[in-house]
C-alpha cells in the first residue's frame, strides 16, 4: 500500500495535517506532492473558503481552535490568502532527500512563526537553511514551474478537489478532519468495501442546482 499527500502551503488545514503525517507514515510509504490549490478550485468551479466572507471569518477562528485543541502552535501570516507559488516552486525544486525537511521549514515559517511566504525575499531565511542560494532564479526556472503544473494536473486527473488530500490506493481523503478516516482505512482496507459504502457511490440525485 502506498499513499500520496497533495497539499498547498496556502492551506492552514494542510499545516495542521502535516503535524499528524507520522501516523500515516507508520503504515505506508507517503509521497508529498505540492500543488496549486487555485488551479484545482478553478477546474472544479469552486470558491476557496477565504473567498466567502462569513466562511472566512468562521474558518480562521475554527482553525485557530483546532490547532490549540490539538496542541499545535499556530500564528497566521501577515496576509491570507497570499501568493503561494514561490514557496510551492521552491519545494518542487528540492531533491527527494530534502523534500520533507523543506516542507516542514516552510510550514513552520508561515504557519508557526506567522511570517510571509509570498516572495523570494520573504522566504530567504528558509532558502538559506535549505542550502538554496539563488531562490529568485529557482522559482522562475521553467523546469520548476512545469513541475508544479504537472503535479497539479496529476492531482486533478486523480479527482482531487481540495487540500490537503491523502490519496491511498487511489481512495481520496480530503481535509485535516479526515486524518482519522484515512488511518482507519489503513488499518482496515475493507472499510470502503461494505455494501453501504458501495451503494453510496451509485446514489442518485433527485434535484440539481442551476450553475
Amino acid at each position: 500500500m502506498s499513499a500520496i499527500w497533495y497539499f498547498d502551503i496556502i492551506s492552514p488545514f494542510a499545516y495542521l495535517q502535516f503535524q499528524r503525517l507520522d501516523e500515516i507514515k507508520a503504515h505506508t510509504a507517503l509521497t508529498p506532492v505540492p500543488i496549486a490549490l487555485g488551479a484545482v478550485l478553478a477546474h472544479c468551479g469552486q470558491l476557496g473558503p477565504a473567498e466567502i466572507p462569513s466562511k472566512r471569518n468562521f474558518a480562521y477562528r475554527f482553525i485557530d481552535f483546532q490547532a490549540r485543541a490539538a496542541g499545535f502552535p499556530i500564528r497566521f501570516p501577515p496576509t491570507h490568502p497570499f501568493n503561494p507559488l514561490p514557496a510551492l516552486r521552491m519545494l518542487c525544486a528540492l531533491g527527494e532527500d530534502q523534500r520533507w525537511r523543506g516542507i516542514e521549514a516552510v510550514f513552520q515559517h508561515i504557519w508557526r512563526d506567522g511570517q510571509a511566504g509570498d516572495s523570494a525575499e520573504a522566504l530567504a531565511t528558509v532558502a538559506q537553511r535549505l542550502g538554496i542560494s539563488n531562490l529568485a532564479e529557482v522559482i522562475e526556472a521553467p523546469e520548476t514551474k512545469n513541475k508544479l503544473k504537472a503535479n497539479t494536473e496529476q492531482a486533478i486527473a486523480q479527482g482531487v478537489f481540495g487540500v490537503p488530500t491523502l490519496s491511498i490506493n487511489k481512495e481520496l481523503f480530503w481535509g485535516f478532519d479526515a486524518t482519522d478516516y484515512a488511518l482507519a482505512y489503513l488499518h482496515d482496507p475493507e472499510l470502503l468495501s461494505t455494501e453501504e459504502a458501495k451503494r453510496l457511490l451509485t446514489l442518485p440525485a433527485s434535484v440539481q442546482r442551476k450553475r
